[in-house]
């Protein structure tokens, strides 16, 4: 939610910016809803990618110290982490389907999880 909630506010970020340098919004022309929607995913995208490339947790999962571990207890290679985003589009593609499968999974891991052999696990 935390991770969610950054790109909420690049996105808001983006329109007031965009409104105080005299631009104007009709949230009632389709073009405006395809531009605000497009910005949107390629904020989310470019935040989702920077953690992988860098090999780092996201900043949502700092703030709530967690860390993300393989299976074996060892911090995920690059590798690991984009198949565990690649898991994440698979889960909201299938209509959360993959999200839903956490809860009745034994150890509470989405389709994300298994396909990387990653989970997310508190500091110590």
């Amino acid at each position: 939610m935390l991770d969610a909630s950054v790109v909420t506010i690049g996105v808001a970020v983006l329109v007031v910016t965009f409104l105080l340098c005299g631009g104007s919004l009709d949230l009632g022309e389709r073009v405006c809803q395809t531009t605000l929607g497009v910005a949107a995913a390629l904020l989310l995208a470019f935040y989702r990618i920077l953690p992988v490339l860098w090999n780092q947790d996201s900043p949502g999962m700092a703030w709530t110290q967690l860390r993300l571990v393989n299976f074996d207890g060892l911090p995920p290679t690059r590798r690991q982490r984009l198949w565990r985003l690649a898991g994440v589009l698979l889960c909201f593609a299938s209509a959360g389907l993959g999200f839903v499968w956490a809860l009745m999974d034994q150890e509470r891991l989405g389709w994300h999880d298994h396909i990387s052999r990653t989970f997310p696990s508190p500091r110590l």
